[in-house]
């Protein structure tokens, strides 16, 4: 194994860290920058990296002494990275929300946050009040000509891909009806039937679950346009955050988890508080046929899963009578109590991520699991263009303990085939975000590229830009931001056209 480190002076035992460095990155983005030249303060920016990194993720989360009861519940701000001739120019700016608005002015929370962040005024003050607020932290993708901001229960908010300036909720041309979901988990298919195309899903749950899957054009003159829609409705309470795609199916995992909505009713607890694994439930694969692939009509299979939680799943492809599935398990649904701080949260009694390998059968209707890394870890993803077939190499952030759960320091490579790894390491007192695999214009290589990935560098309270080569993760450029950025969620990088 390889590895590399930021900080080498430190005497530390791996796995160990300072919970005040970490806790550190939680703070309120103060500062929205237009076209900062960023310095580099160690390496150089690879000349032939041309086009914009995007980052989402959540950058308000304390209001006049107040903070939220998770960081997920933070409104989202949009970071960009253009980058042009060994340059990059770096913007930030919130999302203006009709609740960003409003709680701007008021400098308070209004609104309840999913997570369990409570308006003032303790359960009585928040009994009833059902209204979810839409914080556009989760995503960000360009669609047609806007960028769009993504949470997973209501509609995107455009953006202008160059200022970052909201425009608005976005119905994507009449396709979602007011208050629709919309993943924000999309898939890029890279080609399999013929051109690109962005595939995603919206969910409606209930007794009944539905799940609408739809495919959107990506190039030419019809690039955003809906091309494929499919509605399915399947038995069960369905919460999905993120799903995978091969030429030939959308694959769901069904997680054995059930919703109480009482509490949330009576104003003493978050919606995602509710939700509970269902200690006799199983978790079940429900698999819709592609409407461009060979079983397209077909009505979807349900296959029986394997115990534990899913929130990403990192890959799928098929094999002869199979569909593989790579996905990062939890043992139980992680969630903080309505009594404990984020920040003091005991990462020893909370379950660790770790990547695992499913084979569904499709000639028998069963599936079996093997793990392929029991390292903590998150963030998970091959080289794009492989999105949905066979790929040896995957990058993703991982503690630096051996065992058990961690903050995430570390970018680790994993070869899906014999289980090599190399590791860059960020510790004692750097903490990693998803790393985002971009590959070379006209790469040969599956690992030949660059691996982007914003550290909380503690020793200085900011944050960094690091650039790594992908194959062997040594480091190319460190970049410092002028502002610092919480952990964050999900990005994107679209190349210059």
């Amino acid at each position: 194994m390889t590895q590399f480190a930021l900080n080498t002076s430190s005497k530390k035992a791996p796995g160990h860290f300072d919970r005040a460095d970490w806790a550190g990155a939680y703070c309120n983005v103060e500062h929205e920058f237009n076209d900062f030249p960023l310095e580099v303060s160690k390496g150089k920016v690879p000349k032939d990296l041309t086009g914009t990194l995007y980052r989402n993720g959540p950058g308000r989360l304390e209001r006049s002494g107040q903070w939220v009861h998770h960081p997920f519940d933070g409104d989202g701000m949009i970071a960009s990275f253009n980058f042009s001739n060994g340059k990059v120019i770096f913007r930030n700016r919130f999302i203006r929300t009709k609740a960003w608005e409003e709680e701007e002015k008021a400098n308070r929370f209004l609104y309840r946050g999913v997570f369990g962040t409570q308006r003032a005024g303790g359960a009585i003050a928040n009994a009833f009040d059902l209204r979810l607020k839409n914080i556009a932290n989760t995503n960000v993708i360009k669609l047609g000509n806007q960028l769009l901001a993504l949470w997973e229960a209501a509609e995107p908010h455009a953006l202008d891909p160059e200022t970052l300036e909201t425009f608005g909720l976005s119905n994507l041309n009449g396709v979602l009806d007011p208050g629709e979901a919309f993943s924000a988990h999309p898939k890029f298919d890279p080609g399999h039937h013929g051109n690109p195309c962005l595939v995603t899903f919206g969910v409606k749950t209930g007794v009944k679950s539905t799940i609408r899957l739809m495919e959107f054009a990506t190039d030419g003159p019809n690039s955003g346009d809906l091309i494929h829609d499919r509605k399915e409705s399947l038995p069960g309470f369905a919460f999905l955050h993120d799903f995978a795609i091969t030429p030939n199916w959308a694959i769901f995992l069904q997680n054995a988890i059930s919703f109480n909505p009482l509490p949330f009713i009576l104003g003493q607890k978050g919606a995602a508080q509710c939700l509970s694994s269902q200690k006799q439930g199983k978790a079940k694969f429900w698999l819709i046929p592609r409407q461009q692939g060979i079983f397209s009509g077909q009505s979807p299979k349900t296959i029986e899963a394997s115990d534990g939680f899913v929130f990403h799943h990192l890959n799928a492809w098929e094999k002869e009578e199979e569909i593989i599935v790579e996905s990062i398990y939890y043992k139980d649904f992680p969630s903080i109590k309505p009594n404990e701080n984020f920040k003091d949260i005991d990462f020893d009694s909370i379950p660790e991520g770790v990547l695992k390998r499913c084979h569904i059968n499709l000639s028998n209707n069963t599936s079996s699991t093997t793990t392929l890394s029991d390292q903590c870890c998150e963030f998970a993803m091959v080289n794009p263009r492989l999105q949905g077939l066979s790929a040896r190499h995957s990058w993703m952030a991982t503690s630096t303990r051996e065992k058990g759960n961690a903050p995430l320091q570390a970018i680790k490579k994993l070869d899906l085939f014999n289980g090599k790894t190399c590791i860059w390491s960020a510790a004692p007192r750097g903490f990693v975000s998803e790393p985002l695999m971009v590959p070379k214009t006209n790469s040969t290589s599956e690992d030949e590229g660059w691996v982007f990935v914003l550290v909380w560098n503690a020793a200085r309270s900011g944050t960094d830009l690091v650039i790594l080569q992908a194959n062997d993760l040594s480091e190319e450029a460190v970049l410092e931001l002028p502002t610092p950025i919480p952990h964050g969620l999900h990005g994107s990088w679209f190349p210059q056209q």
